[in-house]
């Protein structure tokens, strides 16, 4: 196959894992997201993956009963390791060499994050997830995935959702709601589209990295997007 990009970071949402349960990790969904993940890693693309802790626990709506925010988001931060050495676990069972970079100290089950290391990783075609958001509190792990795909250099963040691509309004909630092809950062700034939130676009527009948004449910869909098809919305 050829290939659009040479590394990529891929930003998975927590809520992805949670399938059809209510909480926690849907093994059948792990399952889809690696087997779509080794299906392009055989052509050499270099991969980095942040993922969210939505399905184990949300720092802002854990403050808004009554828990401290600092903690609250530390907390969250927490859930996206235990997401991370899920997915690690089921990559390598495929046999993809994967390594686990966390923000925060936890010698025992990841690698700090150091940004040469992780690039060494890269180049060596394995693959990193970069766990505990930017570990630092009021930052989401969009703004994580923002920051580690600019560290790492890498082409494009692309963006695994449960719907085809951006729309002007909730496609699950209004039958009419029209997606977008191709937007650019300030349409997403202005018209307040919930793709990412503002501290990851600014942050993406003032480094020039495109943001591709797509539906990671349906197979095959990833491999068609790093081979160039145009597949869900591009910010850029």
């Amino acid at each position: 196959m050829g290939l659009k990009y040479n590394r990529i970071l891929l930003k998975l949402s927590g809520e992805a894992l949670l399938g059809k349960q209510n909480f926690g990790i849907d093994s059948d969904v792990v399952e889809h997201i690696s087997n779509e993940i080794a299906d392009i890693k055989d052509s050499g693309i270099e991969i980095g993956i942040v993922i969210g802790g939505g399905n184990i626990y949300r720092g802002l709506s854990a403050a808004q009963q009554g828990v401290d925010r600092v903690t609250g988001d530390q907390m969250g931060m927490l859930a996206t390791v235990i997401n991370s050495l899920a997915l690690q676990n089921a990559l390598e069972m495929r046999g993809i060499y994967t390594r686990v970079q966390s923000a925060i100290k936890m010698d025992e089950i990841a690698e700090p994050f150091i940004r040469r290391r992780a690039i060494r990783h890269l180049e060596k075609k394995r693959l990193v997830i970069f766990a505990a958001g930017t570990g630092s509190p009021y930052f989401t792990t969009d703004t994580a995935a923002a920051l580690r795909a600019i560290e790492i250099k890498a082409d494009v963040i692309i963006k695994g959702t449960k719907v085809d691509g951006v729309y002007d309004s909730d496609p699950e909630k209004n039958t009419d709601a029209k997606m977008f092809d191709k937007l650019s950062y300030n349409d997403v700034i202005e018209q307040n589209l919930r793709v990412m939130d503002m501290t990851a676009v600014t942050l993406c527009k003032e480094n020039n990295l495109p943001i591709r948004v797509f539906n990671m449910n349906v197979k095959g869909n990833l491999e068609k997007l790093v081979s160039g098809e145009q597949i869900g919305t591009i910010i850029s």
